[in-house]
This record gives C-alpha cells, sequence and structure tokens, in this order.
C-alpha cells in the first residue's frame, strides 16, 4: 500500500503529537483561513484528531477588510463541513477602534474571537497554522522593535489562555513543505492579497527583509532563527519563575519593597514588576517597556520623583521604602 505524501506524512505526525494526551471525546478546533498553512493543518487534523478518539472543528474568521471575504470564508467553513469538521465556524469580526494600528487590530480581534468561540463551544484547544517562517519573521519583526528575550521568543508552541490551549503544531515545517501537502491532498490554498501589501510590516519581511537575509547567509538562516526563538522562550521561562518568587518574597504592607526590589538582578527585578503591573489591572497590550523602566527608575534611581503613571489610569509611586499604588 502507497503511504501519503512526506510533507502529507510530516503534517499529519505534528498534529499527532501536539494532540497527544487531550482526554477522549474533547473537541479541538483548527483556525483556518483558507491559506496553505493552515489549510494543510486542518486537513490534517480531519485525518488524525477521530483516530484519537477526538472531535474537531474548524472556525475561519473573516475580517470583513477585503470584498467578498463572507463568501471566502462561507467557501472554507463549508470545505470543512465536507471533510467531518464539525462543527464549522465562521465568526466575523470589527477590527475598527481597537488599538495600534491593522495588523495589531485584526490579530488582537482574530484571537479575541478564536477564544471566544472555543469557550462558547466547549472546544478544549485551538490549533493555529503558524509556520517555522512565520516564527523566523516574528523573530526579525522583535529584534527590530528592540524587544527583549520574551519578545524575541516569538510565538510558543502551546499557551493556555483561560482555560483554551492555543496550539501550534507546524513550527518545525516550512511554508513551502505546508504548500506540497496541499497540492498532494488536491487542496487549493487561498492566497490572501495582505500578505503581498507592503503596507504591512510583516509583508515587507516577508518579501524583502528574510529572503535578502537568506541569499546573504545561506537557507538556513530561518532555522536559526527558529531556534534562537525557542532558546530564548526557554531562558524566559526560567527568568519568569525566578522572578516570580522574588515578586512574591517582596511583597510587604500592599506593595513590593524597595530594598528587596534593589537587591535583585537587573533582569529579574524587570520581569518582577512588569507582572506586579499586570496584577494591578494593566493591559498587557498597553504595558509597555517605558512604563517598567519608569517603575525601576523609582527602586534604582530615586530622586524624589512622584509617581508614575500606569496603563487603565494606575499610579504608582515610592512610599516610605515601599513601591504602591497611589489615589491622590
Amino acid at each position: 500500500m502507497v503511504g501519503p505524501a512526506p510533507t502529507v506524512a510530516a503534517t499529519r505526525v505534528a498534529v499527532r503529537r501536539m494532540l497527544h494526551g487531550i482526554r477522549k471525546d474533547a473537541l479541538v478546533l483548527v483556525a483556518c483561513s483558507g491559506g496553505a498553512d493552515s489549510l494543510a493543518l486542518a486537513a490534517a487534523t480531519a485525518f488524525v484528531a477521530p483516530r484519537m478518539g477526538l472531535r474537531a472543528g474548524l472556525i475561519t474568521i473573516d475580517h470583513g477588510l477585503q470584498d467578498g471575504s463572507d463568501r471566502r470564508a462561507s467557501a472554507v467553513a463549508a470545505w470543512g463541513e465536507s471533510v467531518d469538521l464539525r462543527p464549522s465556524i465562521v465568526v466575523s469580526v470589527d477590527v475598527s477602534g481597537r488599538p495600534g494600528g491593522p495588523e495589531a487590530a485584526a490579530r488582537e480581534a482574530r484571537y479575541d474571537a478564536l477564544l471566544d468561540t472555543a469557550r462558547a463551544h466547549d472546544a478544549n484547544s485551538v490549533l493555529l497554522g503558524h509556520t517555522r517562517d512565520d516564527q523566523a519573521e516574528t523573530v526579525l519583526l522583535a529584534l527590530a522593535r528592540g524587544a527583549g528575550p520574551r519578545g524575541m521568543a516569538a510565538m510558543p508552541d502551546r499557551r493556555d489562555v483561560e482555560g483554551v490551549a492555543l496550539l501550534r503544531p507546524l513550527l518545525d515545517m516550512s511554508r513551502d513543505e505546508t504548500r506540497k501537502a496541499c497540492a498532494a491532498m488536491g487542496l487549493e490554498p487561498w492566497e490572501d492579497p495582505h500578505n503581498l501589501d507592503p503596507s504591512y510590516a510583516r509583508s515587507r519581511v516577508r518579501a524583502s527583509a528574510l529572503p535578502s537575509l537568506v541569499d546573504a547567509l545561506g537557507p538556513g538562516v530561518v532555522s536559526n532563527l527558529a531556534r534562537t526563538a525557542r532558546l530564548l522562550a526557554q531562558d524566559a521561562e526560567a527568568l519568569d519563575v525566578l522572578a516570580a518568587e522574588e515578586l512574591e518574597r517582596s511583597m510587604i504592607d500592599e506593595g513590593l519593597s524597595v530594598a528587596m526590589l534593589e537587591a535583585l538582578l537587573p533582569a529579574l527585578r524587570a520581569r518582577a514588576l512588569h507582572s506586579w503591573a499586570l496584577s494591578l489591572g494593566c493591559s498587557p497590550a498597553a504595558l509597555s517597556h517605558r512604563h517598567v523602566t519608569a517603575l525601576e527608575a523609582l527602586v534604582t534611581a530615586w530622586h524624589g520623583q512622584g509617581a508614575v503613571h500606569l496603563p487603565g489610569g494606575i499610579r504608582a509611586a515610592r512610599v516610605a521604602g515601599i513601591l504602591r499604588v497611589v489615589t491622590d
């Protein structure tokens, strides 16, 4: 018996590994735009999930940013139904009025819709079709904006968000492999014109910056960038655990001990202050490096300065050797 094409087999193996350990009869949903990456992922999940005793469905997001996007989304959902991905759901989102540029607004709206839909259907997980190429692009974008290790760690293969696991089985596969998998299965991917629009930073990295690096340094640069993300993710996870322990030790009188924070290594202190700001109710999207730097200045460069204004109208100040929230 002739087996599946190597790229098809590789996508199935990647999905099987990612779904291992999920309870029987759980529902997993695939986020599918109709592009090669997510289409190959959806087809692999449709094959693998029932053989593992799991139920599998599909979500496709209509951002409403292109003419005919509703028809395309409906076609993706109809395809999902045809391969027994049930439910196959179209979710329309409104990206207007969200902070950041159009890329950030669309991404935030998409993730909100994916998580809300998963919870509404009691789904265990949402599978995302990001590949090694996407990971390399994300590392370059993070490097360009001066991100630290956490930003350059890029996309994890698993992230749990309030009871829903976001899974990325294809991070070790290339975009070219997913295209070959689709071709081997007779699937026709949709090419998103936004991926070629130079007004988007990621599109410029995809079309120009990363190919230029490959030309200059060789094809291994994509894998090397992705490996850098994995290594930084491991380091960031270890530092986050240590910082959480130090943050707990620093808590005193509804605030943080300045003396204990000052004694910390800078990497641990910055993480502890970042986590503290989040615990106060700051939006993760709005909390930036400059906010954390200003909090650090209250600890290491104190000269009587006033309160630091954090996202959400929160003010933090140094009072009698303690960092605390102030209201007056």
